[in-house]
């Protein structure tokens, strides 16, 4: 037994055999009796485990875990006194199919303590480092990884997933360890692909001058699986910090693009003055008008209407990144021209908006500047993209829900003229 658990386990036999003697002796608190003086034993001969107690021999029992009668010491040692110690010896065979279960959740116990403290000793100091292993099973909806080459456990929950990214048991992966929990059974390693500081870590191996301090990442936003937008700045004015980034020929970022399943990266510079960072963030997109309240940390800019979208991107994506990255609210318009043609294009849009039940004019207005031109687009819009709307907020459920009986209203006139 020892033998295998020492080849399961990893740990030497010598601790093995300690640890199982520690397990017997608590269990044989429970069951022996009485219990004075306890202590284990191993057989030298035989290897059986013994459980030794030393009673107090007295005329009456008063506490039968410490004391034995006189009548029965002399069935132990016919020469037994009153006042003397006695010698009991418990074998493994008398302990029972339940003595056998408490030995056994006891060396369990013990056995995590041991994990608790080996992954306490390996990982207390690797809290922020990219680690590999094999995807070894799966718990509900969590990734249980087998790191290499410790063959510790570590947990990648759900909520750390990228959205866009399946697994297979013996899948090789690289995560990043988030934290690590403690809890009464042992501590967790809590894994990550989805934080943004995967990015960070991924380009600091990747990019020799950001590892060595010359080029800093300032700030990072990140949707996992689909974007992240990236703003560098170099100490050294000789070390343009993109295109060490991107590296020759995009070789640097073209690593790091692969191992995140090629989720799209936008490395931009950074700058000091929000106006320049935002203008950098939205690239190419042309800012014709910019004010922001310091206060309200909220930035109002106007760009051309033909580039409305790409500012805003699919369903909302580029501007909420940016908005991320700059650290401010982003709300962006479109310049109100002379152009009679765009400018009429966005009122029907309005008015087809306004003229669904459930949804006002200013609601309407406010779906327009954020992306949504056609009732398409909001039939396809996820919930939490129209709750991220400010403007919308609580009400974003019942848009939601109206826009969806405008289109079933619609399609079911259309059945009727066919």
């Amino acid at each position: 037994m020892a033998d295998r658990m020492a080849l399961e386990k990893g740990i030497p036999k010598e601790t093995i055999l300690e640890y199982i003697q520690d397990a017997y002796l608590s269990a044989a608190k429970k069951i022996c009796v009485p219990s004075r003086g306890l202590q284990v034993r191993i057989d030298s001969r035989s290897g059986e485990l013994q459980a030794i107690s030393r009673p107090l021999v007295v005329e009456k029992v008063d506490s039968e875990h410490d004391e034995i009668s006189l009548d029965q010491a002399r069935k132990i040692r016919t020469d037994a006194q009153v006042g003397e110690e006695v010698e009991m010896v418990f074998s493994a065979k008398e302990f029972g199919r339940i003595g056998s279960q408490t030995v056994r959740q006891a060396l369990n116990q013990i056995l995590q303590r041991d994990r608790k403290q080996q992954i306490q000793k390996l990982f207390q100091d690797r809290k922020g480092d990219i680690v590999s292993g094999y995807v070894h099973e799966f718990r509900s909806s969590n990734v249980i990884l087998e790191l290499d080459p410790e063959k510790i456990l570590a947990v990648l929950p759900s909520s750390e997933r990228v959205p866009s990214e399946d697994y297979q048991r013996g899948d090789r992966i690289r995560c990043y360890i988030k934290a690590i929990e403690d809890y009464a059974n042992g501590p967790d390693i809590v894994l990550s692909r989805s934080d943004p500081e995967f990015i960070t870590k991924l380009f600091k191996m990747e990019v020799a001058e950001i590892n060595d301090g010359t080029i800093e990442i300032k700030s990072v936003a990140r949707e996992a699986g689909f974007r992240t937008k990236l703003a560098v700045w170099s100490n050294n004015p000789k070390v343009d910090p993109v295109g060490a980034c991107v590296g020759l020929r995009g070789q640097r970022v073209k690593n790091i693009v692969r191992e995140l399943n090629n989720e799209r990266i936008d490395i931009i510079p950074w700058d000091t003055d929000l106006r320049t960072l935002v203008t950098n963030a939205l690239s190419p997109v042309s800012i014709l008008a910019f004010e922001f309240d310091e206060v309200a940390r909220r930035a109002k800019i106007q760009v051309k209407p033909e580039q409305l979208s790409l500012a805003i991107g699919k369903k909302g994506l580029n501007a909420r990144l940016t908005s991320r990255l700059c650290k401010c609210h982003i709300d962006i318009q479109p310049r109100k021209t002379a152009e009679l043609g765009f400018a009429e294009k966005v009122a029907r849009t309005v008015d087809a908006f306004a003229a669904i039940d459930g949804i006002s004019r200013e609601q309407a207005t406010i779906l327009v500047n954020s992306g949504f031109h056609t009732l398409n687009d909001l039939l396809h819009a996820e919930l939490e993209d129209l709750r991220n709307i400010a403007e919308l907020g609580a009400d974003a459920e019942r848009i939601l829900e109206s826009v969806k009986k405008e289109s079933t209203r619609r399609l079911s006139k259309l059945e009727e003229i066919h």
